[in-house]
């Protein structure tokens, strides 16, 4: 059974001081014992970092960055680097988010660049791929999914497949309102997993898969009864605490 991954992206929202009355309205419901095995992380703006990692310490949920970019150093005004995130106690960062590929013109390339270098730092990247309306209504859903996907991939070791987590987010829910159906994607995430483990023999089956598309906890435990769903890529639901504690609850696959 692959324990569940539940991630609050916040994109640019919360001052340090709102994330912090955030966190201490989590905490204690998060450490509810109905939670079960799964794991938390959150993603703050980078002003956060610091003094959110202080505020969860010790608490079981992880800290992740929204963003990185792939050399280690250099004259790259206003980015961040790998070192500084491991430094501030990021152990996942998100890449290839629809929003930096169509906002910021991110290649697969590119992203690919990015999960590189944050495997060989020693962070887990949570890889993004996923497609617009227009795509799914032209029937290339998988064609478009399959190919971001090896594409980002392209130069992730086998030995390194284990580290990640995929997250299978259509663009046309995404702060939309509209969600997939739990079937809808289930089908997706079932052909990422058979792309996986094409890619990754033996490995594929322990990749954890996240779905983002207007998770809410009215269709968390229906989303995560799906086999191949284990987790939530949570955006606008992930900004209100009481809100997000209850899809970590709901997301316990045990109990689904």
């Amino acid at each position: 059974m692959r324990r569940p991954i539940v991630t609050a992206n916040w994109k640019m929202q919360k001052t340090t001081d709102e994330a912090l009355a955030f966190a201490e309205v989590l905490l204690p419901l998060a450490a509810a014992p109905e939670s079960g095995p799964v794991d938390v992380v959150i993603a703050p703006p980078f002003t956060c970092l610091d003094r959110l990692q202080i505020a969860i310490a010790g608490s079981g949920i992880d800290l992740a960055a929204q963003n990185v970019h792939p050399e280690p150093a250099g004259a790259f005004t206003g980015e961040i680097s790998v070192d500084m995130l491991r430094d501030l106690g990021c152990r996942y960062t998100i890449v290839g988010h629809s929003e930096r590929r169509a906002l910021f013109g991110e290649t697969n390339e590119f992203v690919a660049r990015k999960a590189v270098a944050l495997q060989e730092a020693g962070i887990r990247p949570i890889l993004c791929v996923g497609e617009s309306l227009e795509e799914r209504e032209a029937g290339r859903t998988l064609e478009v999914v399959g190919a971001s996907l090896a594409e980002s991939l392209a130069n992730v070791s086998a030995g390194a497949g284990e580290a990640l987590v995929i997250a299978y987010e259509p663009v046309w829910a995404i702060g939309t309102g509209k969600t997939a159906t739990p079937e809808i994607a289930q089908e997706v995430h079932h052909f990422i997993r058979e792309q996986l483990e094409k890619r990754y023999p033996g490995v594929a089956d322990s990749i954890r898969i996240q779905y983002g598309g207007s998770v809410k906890p009215e269709n968390t435990r229906e989303l995560m009864a799906q086999p191949d769903i284990d987790g939530a890529l949570v955006g606008g639901a992930s900004l209100d605490a009481a809100s997000f504690a209850q899809i970590v609850r709901r997301s316990d696959q045990e109990n689904s």
